[in-house]
């Protein structure tokens, strides 16, 4: 008997030995915790953040030079640095068929309340092309713009110059216009812009309604785009609706085949006559807030595109390699 409780004595002994040298390697680890977790926060607060260099993940566009285009001018600016990165006799005044609608679109902006009437007059559906405005039918300016840059329509880019015209004197609404327009390249310093309607139409087989250089196009299109932005947004889309004042609608689709291919897409706009050839500019948005212009004149009809879109690969290659 005697035996027995010394044995269930010299276990207890062990067993109280035990937990005292388990609880004395737990709160060693307890404490390198709190002393490793104290000296990272102290190490965390006493870092100048102002002193750590930061990698700069905009991608900085480079001139580029390798590229064949069949347009006959070719003309891409970089707007933030003021740059230009490719220009391929992009001083040449050509005809610019309905790129002359950017033109129109800004100075009924500039000088008429986007949200002002406008009635569709019979002379306006006179112009080459048709889509599907009737006579007397009341549109917003805004609508019509819709009209003029995404389906390229005449008849609005026509109903729009006439509308603002008529606030301009008492002569013929659409030449007061025109004058304007002419007076609004001067003011911007488009030397070589000239402009004769308000559609970019041929005049005959040897006129063209309007003429002006690829580079002076840019230009024009980074004035909208850093004035009038919503002018341009309609154009990024394939599809766009313009509304009449009484509910009625016009489906759009946009003459820009591109218009998805082209990455963060700020605005766009076609032209195309037997005088002109294909023409096209666009501005994208090669990274935060900076915007590049390509414009090409003097292509065909469908290579405006291919020759648009190897200047953007080009572009964003040449931000990709350095």
């Amino acid at each position: 008997m005697i035996g027995n409780m010394r044995v269930v004595k010299e276990r207890r002994i062990v067993i109280v030995f035990q937990v005292l040298i388990l609880v004395f390697i737990l709160a060693g680890l307890f404490n390198s915790f709190f002393a490793n977790h104290k000296q990272t926060a102290t190490v965390r607060d006493t870092v100048d953040i102002k002193n750590v260099p930061l990698k700069d993940e905009k991608p900085i566009p480079q001139k580029i030079s390798a590229v064949e285009v069949r347009a006959k001018a070719a003309y891409v600016w970089d707007v933030q640095n003021q740059r230009v990165l490719y220009s391929k006799d992009s001083d040449d005044a050509l005809p610019l068929a309905s790129i002359t609608k950017l033109m129109t679109s800004l100075l009924a902006r500039e000088l008429m309340d986007k949200n002002h009437d406008a009635i569709v007059s019979t002379r306006a559906l006179e112009q080459e092309g048709s889509s599907g405005l009737v006579p007397g039918e009341h549109l917003k300016l805004e609508e019509l713009n819709k009209l003029a840059l995404v389906s390229s329509s005449n008849d609005a880019a026509f109903a729009l110059g006439a509308t603002v015209g008529a606030l301009l004197g008492d002569k013929d609404p659409t030449s007061q216009f025109v004058k304007g327009m002419n007076i609004k390249a001067a003011e911007l310093k488009l030397t070589s812009m000239k402009f004769k309607n308000t559609t970019g139409l041929d005049l005959s087989t040897s006129e063209p309604g309007s003429i002006g250089s690829a580079k002076d196009v840019s230009l024009l299109m980074e004035n909208i785009l850093n004035n009038y932005p919503d002018v341009l947004t309609p154009t990024t889309k394939a599809n766009a609706r313009a509304y009449g004042n009484d509910g009625t609608y016009h489906d759009l689709e946009n003459t820009n085949e591109i218009v998805y291919a082209i990455p963060n897409l700020l605005g766009s706009k076609t032209g195309y006559t037997d005088l002109a050839g294909g023409n096209l500019t666009i501005a994208f948005d090669i990274g935060l807030n900076h915007p590049i212009i390509i414009t090409v004149l003097g292509s065909t009809r469908e290579e405006r595109f291919s020759d648009v879109l190897r200047l953007v690969k080009a572009v964003q290659h040449s931000s990709n390699d350095i």
